[in-house]
């Protein structure tokens, strides 16, 4: 073994459990980066979706790459890393993007149908959206324009993602 490669790496360690290993440390150097998928498959082609705090950019994605790509020996075991950021377009996969998106207009799918407005909260079990509706004035002809709030609980939650403007 050279001196550049990590303590852990060893013949007995599967490649799998090799770049897992990388990946902690990579995320421990960097907490404000957060892991939403980790896969590897027979190939050896290892796919990882990064998300952060403040939004994943290129440099976040350089950084994992790098701490990955440079510790395992491509002599040893053939492989391919893929590493992105997630895409905006995708459900929340964890609690952490719930709360990086507060402020933000999401769209949140229930069992009871789907709610759109603005992100103000994440508790421990639930959130809190805010969202305009027109209700008719309490005295008087014509609509007035209320705002109102709903806790969703995360139970109830099937499916939830910003709305993009444009």
């Amino acid at each position: 073994m050279g001196t550049d490669v990590p303590y852990f790496y060893t013949k007995n360690m599967s490649i799998k459990e090799k770049a897992k290993k990388l990946l902690e440390e990579a995320l421990e150097e960097r907490p404000d980066i957060f892991l939403i998928d980790f896969t590897i498959s027979e190939n050896n082609d290892i796919k990882l979706v990064i998300d952060s705090d403040t939004g994943a950019t290129v440099d976040d994605i350089v950084i994992i790459s790098r701490k990955i790509e440079h510790n395992l020996d491509r002599e040893v075991e053939d492989f391919s890393l893929t590493v992105s950021s997630v895409d905006i377009t995708q459900p929340f996969a964890l609690l952490r993007q719930f709360k990086k998106n507060i402020d933000r207009k999401i769209k949140v799918k229930t069992e009871t149908g789907e709610k759109e407005g603005k992100l103000v909260a994440v508790e421990a079990n639930e959130i809190l959206i805010e969202y305009k509706v027109r209700e008719p004035k309490p005295v008087g002809k014509g609509k007035v324009t209320v705002i109102k709030q709903d806790k969703i609980a995360f139970d109830d939650i099937k499916e939830a993602k910003v709305v993009l403007k444009f």
